[in-house]
C-alpha cells in the first residue's frame, strides 16, 4: 500500500512537474525577456552578493524606492533597466546572482551587470571582485541552459532572440583607468583619440559576442557627459562649476564613434539589431538648461560630500538633499531617479539625433506587428 501511494504521488507530481514545464513554455509566446549587462548604471544589485566596495547596499541607496531600503541599484529608487521593464510591461529584472532567479521568474529576462567594470578587463581593478565582461557573457550561457532545460532548447532560442538587451560600459575605462590617476598606464600607452579607437575596437568584439549568443535586439548606450558629473566637477572641474575639459572631450570622441560602429554592424548583420542611444546628448540637456525639466541643480549631488557632493561615497553619514527629484546627480556618479526617467523617455521616444536608427517605441510597434 505503502508502495502504490508512493507510485501514485509520484505519477502527480510528475504530471504538475509536465503541466508547470508547460505553463512556462505557453508564456514564452508572450513575454518579452530582458537582458542587462554593463556597469554600475545599469547594475540591478548583483555586487551584493560580491566581496567588492563597487556596491550599494546601505543607506540612504534606495531611499524613495517602494521597500525605501537599498537594493544594489546606485540609485535613490529605479534606474534605466527599471524604467525600460516598465515600458516593456514587466516586472524588474533581477540580478543573475540572486537565489530567487528560478522558475517562472527566468522567463522575465536576468540582469548581469556589475558595478566598476569596463570594456576593458583592467578597468575597474580597485574594486577587485567584479564581474567583469567576459564572466557576464558566461553567465549568460548558464543563463541559456538554465532556460532551455526548463522550457526546452528551441523555445529558450525563441526567448532570447526575441528579448530586448542593454548593454550600458564604457564610462569606467574613462574615469576608473584613463584618468583614474596621473599618468596612468592606459594614459602612457595611448593617446587619448588612439586610446578610443582601441575602445570601439574591443566594444565591438563584445557586441559581436552578444550577437553570437543570441541576442537580436540590442539597445547600446554611449557615455554620459562624464565631465559634469559631481565627482569630477570636485577632482578636475574648471571652476564654477564648469565640467572637466579633457573627459568632456573624450565623451566627445567615444560617442560618435560608437554610432559609427553600430551602423557598420548593422549593415553586416542585419538592420535593427544594434540601436545607439547618445546619453551624454540625453543627459546635456538637464546639465545646461535643468529647469526646462523641472530640476533646480544640474552639478550638486544629493548624496555625498565635499564640493558639489562630489567626493567619496554615499553613505549614512553623508549629506542628503530633502527633495532628490530636483537634483540630477543622486550620488557623485549616478543619475537620480527621475533623470533616469527622462533619459528612458529619450530612450524610448527620441529622435534619431539621439537614438538611432530608430527609438524603443518604433522597434516595441514594429516587432509586436511582425508577431
Amino acid at each position: 500500500m505503502a508502495m502504490a501511494m508512493s507510485t501514485v504521488s509520484g505519477l502527480v507530481v510528475a504530471a504538475m512537474a509536465v503541466l508547470g514545464c508547460g505553463l512556462m513554455a505557453a508564456q514564452v509566446a508572450d513575454a518579452r525577456a530582458f537582458f542587462v549587462f554593463g556597469d554600475s548604471l545599469v547594475d540591478n544589485g548583483n555586487n551584493n552578493y560580491l566581496a567588492t566596495t563597487a556596491r550599494a547596499d546601505s543607506p540612504p541607496y534606495g531611499i524613495d524606492s517602494p521597500s525605501g531600503r537599498p537594493s544594489g541599484r546606485f540609485s535613490n529608487g529605479r534606474n534605466i533597466p527599471d524604467f525600460i521593464s516598465e515600458a516593456l510591461g514587466s516586472e524588474p529584472t533581477l540580478p543573475y546572482l540572486s537565489p530567487e532567479l528560478t522558475g517562472q521568474k527566468l522567463l522575465v529576462g536576468a540582469n548581469f551587470a556589475s558595478a566598476g567594470i569596463g570594456i576593458l578587463n583592467d578597468t575597474g581593478v580597485q574594486f577587485v571582485n567584479i564581474i567583469r565582461m567576459y564572466q557576464q557573457f558566461r553567465y549568460f550561457e548558464q543563463y541559456q541552459a538554465r532556460l532551455a532545460a526548463q522550457i526546452g532548447p528551441a523555445r529558450a532560442q525563441q526567448l532570447v532572440n526575441q528579448a530586448l538587451v542593454l548593454i550600458t560600459v564604457g564610462g569606467n575605462d574613462f574615469v576608473n583607468n584613463y584618468y583614474l590617476v596621473p599618468f596612468s598606464a592606459r594614459s602612457r600607452q595611448y593617446a587619448l583619440p588612439d586610446y578610443v579607437n582601441y575602445l570601439i575596437s574591443e566594444y565591438k568584439k563584445l557586441l559581436q559576442r552578444l550577437y553570437d549568443l543570441g541576442a537580436r535586439r540590442v539597445l547600446v548606450t554611449g557615455t554620459g557627459p562624464l565631465g559634469c558629473v559631481p565627482a569630477e566637477l570636485a577632482m578636475r572641474g574648471a571652476g564654477n562649476g564648469q565640467c572637466a575639459i579633457e573627459l568632456q572631450r573624450a565623451a566627445a570622441l567615444f560617442n560618435p564613434q560608437l554610432t559609427q560602429l553600430i551602423g557598420e554592424m548593422n549593415a553586416e548583420l542585419g538592420e535593427g539589431v544594434f540601436t545607439a542611444a547618445n546619453t551624454r546628448m540625453m543627459t546635456n540637456d538637464f546639465i545646461s538648461n535643468p529647469g526646462a525639466y523641472g530640476f533646480t541643480d544640474s552639478k550638486v549631488a544629493c548624496c555625498g560630500q565635499g564640493p558639489y557632493n562630489g567626493l567619496g561615497l554615499c553613505t549614512p553619514a553623508s549629506n542628503l538633499c530633502p527633495n532628490r527629484d530636483v537634483n540630477v546627480f543622486w550620488d557623485a556618479f549616478h543619475p537620480s531617479e527621475r533623470a533616469n526617467s527622462f533619459i528612458v523617455q529619450q530612450i524610448l521616444n527620441g529622435s534619431p539625433e539621439v537614438i538611432s536608427p530608430m527609438n524603443l517605441s518604433t522597434i516595441l510597434a514594429m516587432d509586436n506587428n511582425r508577431s
